[in-house]
């Protein structure tokens, strides 16, 4: 029984590992930035541009993509979301 037990908890963790390795390595973002639609077009921006430094800090994106849409966010544009530009 306690084999049973051991085995059972033992895949699961071997499960949570190899989901956590497959999310880090994989380029696409999970999700859109917030809208922030109550407080108007100038929150959105700054929440789409906290949103970016934090999927460059945690290596969603590379540099080039990072300032491609920095520079479109300057500019007054949402980005759209997607796979690394």
């Amino acid at each position: 029984m306690t084999v049973l037990i051991s085995a059972l908890i033992g895949s699961l963790i071997l499960a949570a590992v190899f989901y956590d390795m497959a999310r880090l390595l994989t380029p696409s973002e999970s999700r859109c930035p917030p809208l922030a639609r109550i407080r108007g077009r100038r929150a959105a921006l700054e929440s789409a541009e906290m949103w970016l430094v934090g999927l460059r800090l945690h290596g969603r994106i590379d540099a080039a993509a990072y300032r491609t849409r920095m520079h479109s966010l300057a500019h007054g544009e949402r980005t759209q979301g997607g796979r690394n530009g």
